[in-house]
């Protein structure tokens, strides 16, 4: 019984060394009526529910109430896919901190990491480094400003030796 209750406290210390990041803060100043409109994924970590998946968009909708829109658009197999979902503010809303629900009611985190003054590229994060993506408001972005994007995700802890670059149609 007593090694059970070792094994139980080594698990319960290793959940609480996740990779959890949040001391990598979100951008302030934050103004959502500039970051409205489409994104297009210039790259991404790897995760389960955007495999296969290319020209990637997501857009963003301010409602009446306060509320977002969110609709993430896809090609799989030759087949568009897509999902509609909410976003929330999960704070103050002048940070770019969000929650996101493709699934009422579980909201996920959404961190906007980094974002130029010209709202043309953002790093985004969820719950930990083990999901980030780079977008920008054009489906492919000048070398100079992918390079400052990735070594800003490198310096904050992300695998970025990971990162999948789906492909885009050209606009």
């Amino acid at each position: 019984m007593k090694h059970l209750l070792y094994f139980f406290f080594l698990l319960l210390l290793a959940g609480c060394s996740s990779t959890d990041r949040p001391e990598i803060p979100a951008v302030t100043q934050f103004d959502i009526h500039r970051y409205a409109g489409t994104w297009y994924e210039i790259a991404r970590l790897p995760n389960f529910f955007e495999k296969g998946l290319q020209n990637v968009s997501a857009e963003y909708t301010l409602l009446p109430d306060g509320m977002i829109r969110v609709v993430n658009r896809g090609v799989k197999n030759g087949k568009e896919k897509s999902i509609s979902g909410f976003a929330r503010f999960a704070g103050s809303a002048n940070t770019g901190e969000l929650e996101v629900s493709f699934f009422r009611p579980f909201y996920s985190p959404y961190r906007i990491i980094r974002l130029d003054p010209e709202y043309t590229v953002a790093c985004v994060m969820g719950k930990n480094t083990s999901f980030a993506w780079i977008l920008a408001r054009t489906p492919e972005l000048p070398p100079e400003k992918l390079v400052e994007a990735v070594n800003f995700l490198r310096k904050n802890g992300f695998a970025v030796e990971k990162l999948i670059y789906p492909a885009q149609e050209k606009k």
